[in-house]
This record gives C-alpha cells, sequence and structure tokens, in this order.
C-alpha cells in the first residue's frame, strides 16, 4: 500500500476512493486533428448534381488536407528545407482561397482551412475562417473549441468560455473542452467576477467539475487527473480533506520515484494546513529525490516556523 494511503487511513480517511483519469491535452492551446476533415453538412435529400458537387468537394478537401498534414510535420524540422516548406504552406493557402470560391458554401473546407491558418501564425486570419465555418455550420464542436482558444488568448475570457461552453454542448465526451473550460476558469478568475456574470461559489464549482469531467473521461491521461487534484488550490474554501483522498487516488497510478514523491509533496502541504504536523514530516521522509529538494526544503521551513509541534 502506498504511503500516502497509509496516512490517510490513519487519519480515518476512506481507504478506496473513485477513479479518476485525465485527458490528452495542455492549458489552452489549439487541440485541432487536420489529418481528419469534419464531414459535411448536407441536405437530408440532395439531389443528383448537389451530390456530385459535394462528392467533388470532399475528394479536393482530401487532397488539400494530405498535402497539409505532410507540410506541418515537417515544418520546423532540422533536417528539412524550411525556405521551401514555408513556399508550399503559401501555394498551399493559395489553393484553399481557389477551393473555397469554386465551394463557397462548402463548411469543411473553411474548417481545415482556418485550423492551418492557426497553426502558421496567422492567428486573426484563420478566426475569420472559422467564423464563417461557424456561420455555414453551428453544430461543429472544433470550430466553437478554436473560436474559443482565439479570444482567450486575445484577453477575452468571458466570451470564450461561451464557445468552450458550446463546444461541450456540441460534444460533451470530449475531455479536452472540458479541461479547457476548467483552465480558464481557473486563469482568468478576476475577468469573470468582475463581469457580474458568475458568482465565486458558481465559479469554483464549474472550475472543479470541469477538472473532474475531463479526468473521467480521459482515465489514462496522469496530466489531466493531477490538474484536477491541484484545482483544490484554486476553492476560495477548499475541502483539504476531499483534496487528500484525490492525490491518494492518484498516487496509486503514479510510477515509483519523482512522481509518487511529488504527490507526497502535495499531500505533506495539504497536511501541514490542517495541522496535521506530523503526517507531513512523515511523508516529507520519503521525499529523496534531488529536483524535488527545494520545494521539499520549503515546506520544512514551515514545519520548523510553526510552533505547533
Amino acid at each position: 500500500m502506498p504511503f500516502l494511503r497509509l496516512l490517510l487511513t490513519s487519519c480515518v480517511l476512506p481507504a478506496t476512493v473513485a477513479w479518476l483519469g485525465a485527458a490528452d491535452v495542455a492549458p489552452i492551446q489549439p487541440a485541432d486533428d487536420a489529418s481528419t476533415a469534419p464531414a459535411a453538412s448536407t441536405p437530408a435529400a440532395p439531389d443528383a448534381t448537389q451530390a456530385a458537387a459535394i462528392g467533388q468537394a470532399t475528394a479536393r478537401l482530401k487532397e488539400l488536407v494530405v498535402r497539409q498534414d505532410a507540410l506541418l510535420a515537417a515544418l520546423g524540422k532540422e533536417n528539412a528545407d524550411q525556405d521551401n516548406i514555408k513556399r508550399d504552406i503559401q501555394t498551399l493557402i493559395f489553393d484553399y482561397d481557389g477551393f473555397l470560391r469554386t465551394h463557397p458554401a462548402f463548411a469543411p473546407g473553411y474548417v481545415t482551412y482556418g485550423l492551418l491558418l492557426g497553426k502558421v501564425g496567422m492567428r486573426r486570419e484563420s478566426s475569420v475562417i472559422l467564423l464563417k465555418a461557424n456561420q455555414l455550420d453551428p453544430d461543429l464542436p472544433i470550430v466553437k473549441n478554436q473560436l474559443g482558444n482565439y479570444l482567450a488568448e486575445e484577453g477575452e475570457p468571458v466570451e470564450a468560455a461561451n464557445y468552450f461552453i458550446a463546444a461541450i454542448r456540441l460534444a460533451p465526451e470530449e475531455p479536452l473542452y472540458h479541461f479547457q473550460l476548467g483552465t480558464l476558469l481557473a486563469e482568468a478568475r478576476d475577468d469573470f467576477l468582475k463581469s457580474g456574470q458568475w458568482a465565486r461559489a458558481q465559479l469554483d464549482k464549474a472550475m472543479q467539475e470541469a477538472f473532474k469531467r475531463a479526468a473521467e473521461l480521459a482515465p489514462d491521461n496522469f496530466a489531466f487527473a493531477y490538474r484536477y487534484a491541484e484545482s483544490f488550490y484554486d476553492l476560495a474554501e477548499p475541502d483539504w480533506d476531499g483534496a487528500l483522498k484525490v492525490w491518494g487516488t492518484l498516487e496509486d497510478r503514479a510510477d515509483p520515484g519523482l512522481e509518487k514523491e511529488t504527490i507526497r509533496l502535495q499531500a505533506a502541504n495539504i497536511f501541514i494546513k490542517q495541522k496535521k504536523f506530523d503526517h507531513a514530516r512523515l511523508l516529507l521522509l520519503t521525499v529523496a529525490s534531488e529536483p524535488l529538494k527545494a520545494q521539499k526544503q520549503k515546506l520544512l521551513d514551515l514545519l520548523a516556523a510553526n510552533p505547533e509541534k
């Protein structure tokens, strides 16, 4: 039984807790996969001419996406001729422009083009194209998510949250969208409170629920589970016993050494907040990894400075 679990049991905490996982993405960054062109939104019973046009557009878009994938994969690689790659990307952009002139109402084309522009640093142009995709088909969660990313990066978190929430409503089983909403609510807390649309208790609940849901939907992603455990620090009124349960579950999944010891540092910090100093000292005795030396010392200093022994 992991060391932290033994301590939790001695604190009369349950020995078992609900399994929490995580998802596979970093905070607020585009999570697009240009290798898969979104399916076209078509009438229920298109006539032969419409069907042929959609088929031609889909086939041509697949060709563009194949080129897009190859160029983006080579971009930035040391052994590739970057000048040629950049010229080829510019040619691809011209070809996308031509494609959309030929197929001006084909939403998937705007989606993949918008993702390409975002990847090569043309963020404003990307947002314009994605807004057109959103106008043509308002039920594409990847578009909502990308527009949310753009607004968050532009310092408009309240507006960004609306797009992330819309993406979640369209794709409630996608862990990334929950994770990004949680990250936004945590990092831009002051903006949400100043807007007058959110109370602190409401904000805290939505933030933590978003991280928890992301972890549940992606049980193999350790990073998302870790961020859920960290979310207790973001609360105005933290449930420290609940936090210890989550960290204990995470320790069960962690690799021996640095990962487990990092989690024990987190638990020791919580024990100090709870004035359970003996438990904190016992945990700190199990932390020996060199990269954690400075963090461990900070906690030892807190214990030394505290008059309660």
